[in-house]
């Protein structure tokens, strides 16, 4: 029989409390089962929310994205964007203008009345220096100079006036025709080349006095000679270095708009008018809508022809 005494004695101990380290692993995947179910319902929310057009341009953005983001194209938005690709207006399939709904274009008042007004105010300056300027040649010029009194200058409503008139013992032309005299040439040379000056167009009257012809207005008449006259001076005025295209209206007026309506008959109102013409005057020949010419009123031109008639036909006259 063996020696129990002698057998070592072990004494177990058992702790309570307290469980053993699992690790943390189960973390992880919660937390990336949350983060797709919110992915999930967000992609479920704007599925709902998009309008069918925006999904068909985003599906057809996804088609190609790398090709469309590097080298633009169909789908890749705003031209204008810094980067290539993407932009608001992804309903455009064939490339988009526009950067989403374009904001409504602010509206600039324009007063047209302050507008018209201020040019030709401006004219009105550009045609006072030209008055000034032709003043300064005819005071300037010896020859000119003492012709003075035959060359009138004014501002009208059709623009700047210049006439060129007769004196009873200097005449313009000779009598009865329509050839210039070599002083008038000179004058009307020299009014030709300051005319270049100005872009605006040039209008040129004839006027004859209210002596009539031999013939009466039933042949050659103060119509033609006027007429006649006009053109003569206009290409004086091209010799002198004015332009041709310059020259928009040349007329002969007979004695239709008198400068001495008291005395119809007077040297003075045989005369070449020459008007520098304002824009106004000029659309109102070029488009047709005014028949404006030098007359005040129709009542003028009558009360004219009525005094013409009322001439005796006699002899023909020694001047017009």
């Amino acid at each position: 029989m063996s020696d129990d005494s002698q057998r070592p004695i072990v004494i177990k101990k058992i702790k309570k409390g307290g469980h053993g380290h699992h690790g943390g692993a189960w973390k992880i995947a919660y937390a990336d089962f949350v983060t797709a179910m919110m992915a999930f319902f967000l992609l479920m929310w704007l599925l709902g929310s998009t309008a069918k057009g925006d999904m068909e341009g985003i599906a057809e953005y996804f088609k190609t994205p790398l090709k469309v983001a590097l080298q633009g194209g169909s789908g890749s938005g705003d031209a204008s964007s810094v980067i290539k690709g993407g932009g608001t207006d992804l309903s455009r399939k064939d490339g988009q203008v526009k950067k989403g709904t374009p904001e409504p274009a602010k509206k600039k008042t324009i007063n047209l009345e302050a507008a018209k007004a201020e040019l030709k105010r401006q004219e009105s300056i550009r045609l006072e220096g030209l008055k000034e300027r032709l003043e300064k040649t005819i005071d300037s010029n010896p020859l000119l100079k003492q012709f003075k009194k035959q060359l009138m200058l004014d501002i009208t409503k059709e623009g700047l006036r210049i006439q060129i008139v007769d004196e009873k013992n200097r005449p313009m032309f000779d009598s009865g025709g329509a050839h210039l005299k070599p002083y008038t040439q000179v004058i009307l040379r020299e009014i030709g080349k300051v005319l270049n000056e100005v872009d605006n167009r040039i209008s040129l009257s004839g006027h004859t006095d209210a002596t009539p012809y031999s013939g009466g207005d039933k042949g050659y008449s103060n119509w033609e000679l006027s007429a006649d006259r006009a053109n003569a001076s206009r290409r004086e005025l091209v010799a002198g270095g004015m332009e041709d295209g310059k020259m928009l209206r040349v007329v002969g007026l007979s004695s239709a708009v008198p400068f001495d309506r008291v005395n119809p008959e007077s040297p003075v109102n045989r005369r070449i008018s020459i008007i520098v013409m304002n824009k106004e005057a000029e659309e109102a020949i070029t488009k047709g809508d005014k028949t404006e010419l030098e007359v005040a009123s129709k009542e003028d031109v009558a009360g004219s022809l009525q005094n013409q008639g009322k001439e005796a036909k006699g002899a023909e006259p020694a001047q017009h």
